[in-house]
């Protein structure tokens, strides 16, 4: 289970790929410390950003920002291995499902974001499809029903606050590019630009 960002994507994230296309990073660096510094729920963040970008937000533009992130080395690479092993992956993060979801294409079996709503954003968000941290372990629970798992079968990756709950509640876990909130309960620690060597920590290596 990968979280999105500040693990797949190294030292960014989804709203801040987006509002770089849109010219509004400023902006969004403000809401990011809100957010982080506890002054913003994910519900307020997302209220925020929405408003922010408004239905200047085009499909042509969130594919810009999928594009041009700056995504970890390997993560196909990684995804190919685990599906070859007859194992299965998963994406869960609090950013937006129009930008999560994407990440099935690259051989995810599940994407789950935030249901904002869909670009052009004309509606309100609906408090009820944003995701939290406690959200994280309810859909990974969600995904061990599904698959026929436990969670002693899981390892989760991630980088910050949000991971800690999901952390603490699968057996192995491995900090990536991450925060003291997660890297001090970690099993895992690593520090780079390629999956395939944080991959590698819990003995899983690429053939």
């Amino acid at each position: 289970m990968f979280d999105l960002d500040g693990t797949l994507i190294h030292g960014s994230a989804a709203a801040v790929e987006i509002s770089r296309q849109l010219g509004v990073e400023r902006e969004i660096d403000r809401l990011e410390q809100d957010f982080a510094a506890g002054r913003l729920t994910p519900v307020g963040f997302a209220t925020a950003a929405c408003e922010l970008w408004g239905e200047t937000l085009t499909d042509a533009i969130v594919t810009a920002a999928f594009d041009g992130a700056p995504w970890l080395d390997g993560i196909r690479d990684v995804w190919a291995d685990i599906a070859a092993r007859g194992e299965r992956c998963a994406v869960i993060s609090l950013s937006p499902h129009f930008f999560v979801e994407r990440l099935l294409a690259w051989g995810a079996d599940a994407a789950h974001g935030s249901r904002w709503p869909d670009v052009p954003l004309r509606d309100r968000v609906n408090p009820a499809g944003i995701l939290d941290a406690g959200a994280k372990v309810r859909i990974a629970d969600e995904l061990c029903a599904a698959y026929g798992l436990e969670r002693a079968d899981c390892v989760a990756y991630g980088d910050s606050m949000s991971d800690a709950l999901l952390f603490a509640a699968v057996p192995v876990s491995v900090a990536v590019n991450a925060d003291h909130h997660v890297r001090d309960v970690a099993s895992h620690s690593y520090t780079g630009r390629d999956l395939r060597e944080a991959y590698g920590l819990v003995g899983a290596r690429v053939r």
